[in-house]
């Protein structure tokens, strides 16, 4: 892929007039599944330049890739090599003890995003909604507390990269487009199962918690499991949180195990935000028709049964999958997505969310306390 790597050295940075190859910032090339995946060194660029310079590499491959077909990856060349530089952090595992509740220090807003079954998007849901919230200037952090089947690794194009202890042997999160996140599929490889009994998973998570080198953050998303297990029951007795999230598809079936993590919520004393519906449209990409494979308006009527917020909805779209499974989130590819219905839609929804935390006036609370039907 030399060829390809020496093309894209040719594109300029708007910034320095040099061109990529001059300022040694072509990283790799190479395609993957018939998709051209690259790579280049984004250090000290804002996002501005990086959304020009990603502009232009787009342009100067037209003629050999579709652009649906190209993944480009920012990288920090300070944050690889701090990687390879530091010593890797150490889990400890162990039962998780029970205590008074703690909060994490420097992070404002804790908030975990659940739902009562597997399979309905709650970690790309968590993964975009944090990238949204990064687009109002906001620090946010991802704990993936899915203990079984992590996949913020894969989701933020971090996959075989372990994290690294400071000097205090705190674990220093990983971070990409932005995101800080911890996980335990960072720990493990990617085809290993993970068989610890739930009780054991405790002192992994107060680790992430209260172990980890956050620095300051306006808001910690937990991704957490299917269920309301041991995970969520240990989370909650040790964590000090501020809200929670739902999420479902439209149909019965979901609904019926989302009414069960709502509930849950409330016997934690957990105050519920609102509940959010994935999946709740297929916008065709031929016809560009919407279909509503799932129903429709399910989870709306349940929050109005439940006296519950409804956040909104997220359309699904296959630009959704494929950013999860290349490792660029929907809501980090402006360059593809910007504008459109599902992009909106992801930022009307962390706005939302913002404004429950965050109200500017009362005018404002009393707007968000009737779109979210919250009760006095």
């Amino acid at each position: 892929m030399q060829e390809i790597k020496d093309i894209i050295g040719q594109v300029k940075n708007p910034n320095s007039g040099k061109t990529l190859q001059e300022e040694d910032r072509v990283i790799s090339a190479e395609e993957k599944v018939g998709k051209l995946h690259v790579q280049y060194n984004s250090e000290n660029i804002i996002a501005d330049t990086k959304r020009a310079i990603e502009r232009e590499i787009l342009e100067s491959l037209k003629e050999r890739y579709s652009e649906d077909d190209i993944y480009i990856f920012p990288v920090s060349a300070k944050v690889e090599k701090k990687v390879e530089d530091s010593k890797p952090a150490q889990l400890k595992v162990g039962h998780g003890q029970v205590g008074e509740k703690r909060s994490i220090p420097n992070v404002k807003n804790i908030v975990a995003i659940g739902s009562g079954k597997g399979g309905v998007g709650k970690s790309t849901f968590t993964s975009n909604l944090a990238l949204s919230l990064t687009q109002q200037g906001y620090k946010v952090g991802i704990v993936d507390a899915d203990i079984y089947g992590p996949s913020l690794p894969l989701m933020f194009n971090k996959r075989n990269l372990r994290p690294v202890a400071n000097e205090e042997q705190k674990i220093i999160p990983l971070e990409s487009y932005g995101v800080k996140f911890i996980s335990f599929g960072s720990f493990i490889h990617e085809d290993e199962p993970v068989v610890w009994r739930g009780p054991m998973l405790g002192g992994v998570l107060n680790q992430f918690f209260f172990d980890t080198d956050w620095g300051e953050l306006d808001y910690l998303l937990i991704d957490l499991p299917p269920g309301t297990g041991d995970v969520q029951l240990s989370m909650v007795q040790n964590l000090e949180m501020h809200g929670a999230i739902i999420i479902s598809t439209p149909q019965d079936m979901a609904l019926l195990d989302a009414r069960k993590a709502l509930h849950m919520f409330d016997k934690l004393s957990l105050h519920v935000i609102g509940m959010v519906e994935n999946m709740s449209s297929f916008i065709c990409d031929g016809c560009g028709k919407e279909h509503f494979l799932y129903g429709t308006g399910g989870v709306h009527a349940a929050c109005t049964e439940l006296g519950v917020g409804f956040l909104g909805q997220i359309p699904l779209d296959l630009g959704v999958r494929k950013g999860s499974d290349f490792g660029k989130p929907y809501m980090a590819n402006a360059e593809k997505h910007e504008g459109n219905k599902i992009w909106q839609a992801h930022l009307d929804l962390a706005k939302r969310v913002d404004a429950y935390f965050n109200p500017s006036n009362s005018k404002k609370k009393s707007l968000v306390d009737k779109i979210l039907n919250r009760k006095n």
